[in-house]
């Protein structure tokens, strides 16, 4: 699975004669205004709602626990894998946001709806692997957007403030059905208000932590190339990190966290109103610019540095700690902003991803089914909240490969559709 995305990413870089050299296009794309379909404006995302969606999906924990556990077991290197997989994922994204804008239809409601479901359906012609990919997304709301994120969140409230997980779940629960009974335009505007102000704030954090640890900022990227392409590096003369470990934990978390290729992206980008999928696509990629080439980059870098300034921060911590050790270097705030910031982006996430599997639903079942889609998210946000969950992630890495088949297919067999202009 690795390959086959990492060699997704590297052909569609070449075939649309790198996109990601259009990045700071993309950008000022997201934020200047643009004409849009009047006639479905008022229902439809603006092209920034669209990116706030994605973003409010994809950024979270894999930024900040999936960077740290990724240095934990692949060591300092696993940084560039993971920070390469974002640069050449910004083409995937394009050509997927692309093709779903291309292939996208109009529901009832005279709303647009679309993704990777549509661009099988009316691009391959294959309503069979359309409605497998609808399930898939299903299955994957439920397990990685809603059931792991209400866990997560319980874990982090109730390891540092002692929250019961009982009160954690019934209230993320009234949080995000209030936010999700109001519609995409209720998703819209929240992700859009939330969003932008978590990601500063955490951005903002990681500069400070560069700073103070400025004296051993050049150090910690020497390393992270040093363990990304020796073959046999070692760290502290104790741990060794093979070049292989390095790419395959790198890479993994990278995949994970920006999502390129599992084609859910798409699904945001196609219910903008925008009328041009080339510039809607450009906007959409700068979600994965944003979650993996940015944020985690940042976050590699300020557990490195800590690695180097502070060794003593790590003794006793486990995988996932190497990011709460970091943190703890704050003047202000320290472990207690961290595990907010996490509860936040955990939030937003639950909310982000409660729209991709609605528009699963509404694919096989029409919108009459999405009221009960809702209530059913709604419940089982508490029942993630209380449960163990070792079963859950792994059927989510399980479902995730079987959304990215379809979605790759498709990818290929339509790349002569995509346009980068």
């Amino acid at each position: 699975m690795l390959f086959l995305l990492m060699g997704t990413h590297l052909f569609f870089t070449l075939k649309l004669r790198i996109p990601q050299r259009h990045i700071g296009k993309a950008i000022r794309l997201s934020i200047t205004s643009e004409t849009y379909d009047t006639s479905v404006s008022s229902r439809n995302l603006s092209a920034f709602g669209a990116l706030a969606t994605t973003l409010a999906a994809t950024l979270g924990t894999g930024n900040i626990i999936g960077v740290s556990t990724a240095v934990a077991l692949g060591g300092p290197g696993a940084i560039l894998w993971c920070w390469l997989t974002g640069i050449l994922g910004m083409a995937t994204s394009y050509a997927e946001c692309y093709l779903s804008m291309l292939f996208r239809e109009k529901n009832e409601q005279q709303v647009y709806i679309g993704g990777p479901m549509y661009v099988l359906k009316n691009g391959l012609h294959s309503k069979l692997l359309a409605k497998f990919y609808a399930i898939c997304t299903i299955c994957a709301a439920f397990g990685v957007g809603c059931t792991t994120q209400a866990n997560s969140l319980t874990q982090t409230t109730s390891s540092t403030w002692g929250i019961s997980p009982h009160i954690v779940g019934i209230a993320a629960a009234i949080i995000v059905g209030l936010v999700i009974l109001g519609g995409i335009q209720s998703i819209g505007k929240i992700c859009m208000k939330i969003v932008p102000v978590l990601g500063f704030l955490y951005l903002g954090s990681c500069f400070i932590l560069l700073f103070i640890n400025k004296d051993a900022l050049w150090d910690s990227i020497l390393m992270i190339f040093e363990h990304a392409l020796m073959p046999n590096a070692v760290l502290g003369g104790v741990a060794g990190y093979s070049l292989k470990h390095a790419a395959r934990y790198g890479i993994a978390r990278g995949l994970f966290t920006n999502e390129a290729g599992i084609g859910t992206s798409a699904i945001a980008a196609a219910s903008s109103s925008s009328l041009n999928p080339s510039r809607q696509a450009y906007v959409s990629m700068t979600a994965v610019f944003w979650d993996t080439v940015v944020m985690c980059l940042l976050t590699g870098l300020v557990i490195v540095a800590n690695m180097l300034k502070h060794p003593e921060s790590l003794i006793g911590v486990n995988e996932a700690g190497l990011a709460d050790a970091a943190f703890s270097y704050l003047p202000v705030g320290g472990n207690t902003f961290l595990s907010m910031s996490l509860a936040a982006f955990a939030v937003t996430t639950l909310i982000g991803w409660s729209y991709f599997g609605e528009k699963g639903m509404e694919y096989l079942w029409g919108t009459k089914s999405i009221s009960v889609y809702k209530l059913i998210y709604i419940v089982m946000i508490y029942i993630g909240a209380v449960i163990p969950l070792h079963v859950v992630w792994e059927c989510t890495d399980l479902i995730n490969a079987m959304m990215v088949l379809p979605n790759v297919l498709a990818l290929f067999l339509l790349k002569d559709h995509i346009s980068e202009k």
